[in-house]
């Protein structure tokens, strides 16, 4: 167990975002929403015997995370994650932080990049798995096609959060959060 474990939080344009702090690197950092599933369930596997307790950020993650959303696109990039997974999700999440933000890949080069061309739906289950999304940036993942799949935060937000990154062209008007 960590000594500096703490929960902390910030809004966004689209969201509420928690954020599990461990000694300086994120170990979760999720969208809350309503119904608050996603984060509780990664939350009651990490954490169960409950949340660590919650306090102001103090490592200059959440000032980061917060810069992100303000227009500083790149804020996020060399922060410190540490998202415990299995080899696999780990090897996953590892190259998912190597797509330049402004940038989408698909499934499939994804599996190419980590060495495992024909495993395109077991990176779909590991990205499903990140605790550590937007940091552990997920949402660039699209489909071969070009299509907006799967996103555990929801697609309204991974067409936000790929247009203020510029991966995608501006929209006009909401998008329904």
């Amino acid at each position: 167990m960590s000594n500096d474990l703490y929960l902390c939080r910030i809004d966004s344009p689209i969201g509420q975002v928690e954020m599990v702090i461990a000694d300086g690197a994120l170990e979760m950092l999720d969208f809350r929403d309503e119904e608050g599933d996603r984060f509780e369930r990664f939350a009651a596997r990490r954490y169960p015997d409950g949340l660590p307790p919650e306090r102001t950020d103090r490592s200059g993650i959440a000032e980061a995370v917060a810069a992100y959303f303000a227009g500083d696109r790149a804020a996020i990039d060399d922060l410190p994650a540490n998202p415990r997974g299995t080899p696999f999700q780990e090897t996953c999440w590892r190259a998912l932080r190597t797509i330049p933000n402004g940038t989408t890949i698909s499934y499939r080069q994804l599996a190419e990049r980590i060495g495992r061309p024909t495993a395109t739906r077991a990176v779909g289950l590991a990205n499903g798995q990140n605790p550590v999304s937007l940091v552990v940036p997920c949402h660039r993942v699209i489909g071969a096609d070009g299509s907006l799949t799967g996103y555990g935060g929801g697609l309204p937000r991974k067409l936000w959060l790929l247009r203020h990154e510029g991966a995608l062209p501006p929209e006009q008007g909401n998008l329904g959060l």
